[in-house]
């Protein structure tokens, strides 16, 4: 696995896949939790080579001596020294989840670092968009006619409102099917340090007034990608970020949630390689 190093000498791995001599799309995972969950996006290295780091104290990336670095403001600076280490001038950045959160704010700082970005099923906390519990029971509620919804609708009506935790219970509102890949991908993709996880959106991690300013002025074309039954990034919220760039294009999968890869392959990848092929 390939290793570049970090401003304070942190060790950070990233996988490289994908053929050819292209220029790779570096790919931001969410969590903070282990890059494998990615895969290959579906099939999307077939189309583009993919650097897909490891964020730090996540899967082979070393823990920094700083738990402070593990905010997402400071996680920045990892993704610029993968550019360099990558010996890029410009690069394709795609974010998923909390990662996107990443993506968001390298935009902001490093806008003439970037040729496009792809945000997929965002994290909104870079922005300051926040998402009403009742804006996430709308979209659970179009999976009412699925066997487990009872017990999982249950489970989110006491998790917004504060008086339940049984995330697992609502699981299966990630996905587009709760089969066995789902259950098998949802057990693989858990974030393994909490504290990179409890630190990640610290106090000063985000300035969204500033993050928004950035963004208005972005010249580079920007996809924003979301489930139809994403709970985590609902289409509406994620509509509202969509407005925030000026040249964005706004795709909602059908039938896809959270992972949108996993849901439906080559729709997914379809429209990432066409955007990604974009000039």
């Amino acid at each position: 696995m390939p290793i570049c190093s970090a401003p304070d000498g942190t060790r950070l791995a990233y996988r490289d896949l994908g053929e050819g001599d292209g220029d790779p799309v570096v790919c931001v995972p969410g969590g903070p939790a282990d890059s494998r969950y990615l895969g290959d996006l579906g099939g999307l290295s077939g189309h583009r080579r993919l650097a897909v780091p490891d964020l730090r104290g996540t899967g082979r990336s070393a823990t920094p001596d700083d738990p402070a670095s593990y905010r997402c403001d400071r996680l920045v600076d990892d993704i610029e020294a993968l550019r360099v280490h990558l010996g890029l001038d410009r690069i394709d950045l795609l974010g998923h989840s909390a990662g996107a959160n990443i993506a968001t704010q390298y935009a902001a700082r490093h806008p003439h670092r970037l040729r496009r970005l792809a945000l997929i099923g965002p994290g909104t906390r870079a922005v300051g968009l926040d998402i009403t519990g009742e804006t996430r029971r709308q979209v659970a509620r179009l999976r009412k006619d699925e066997p487990w919804f009872p017990t999982a609708f249950a489970a989110l009506e006491a998790v917004t409102e504060g008086t339940g935790t049984e995330w697992d219970a609502i699981s299966p509102f990630f996905y587009g099917r709760w089969d066995a890949t789902a259950r098998q991908h949802h057990a693989d993709s858990r974030p393994a340090n909490l504290e990179a996880v409890s630190r990640f959106g610290e106090e000063g991690a985000f300035d969204p007034p500033a993050t928004r300013a950035a963004l208005a002025g972005l010249t580079v074309p920007v996809l924003l990608l979301t489930g139809e039954f994403d709970l985590n990034s609902p289409p509406e919220t994620v509509a509202a970020f969509a407005g925030l760039f000026p040249d964005a294009q706004l795709t909602v999968q059908p039938a896809a949630g959270h992972y949108p890869w996993l849901d439906d392959p080559e729709r997914f990848t379809a429209v990432a390689a066409d955007f990604l092929a974009r000039p």
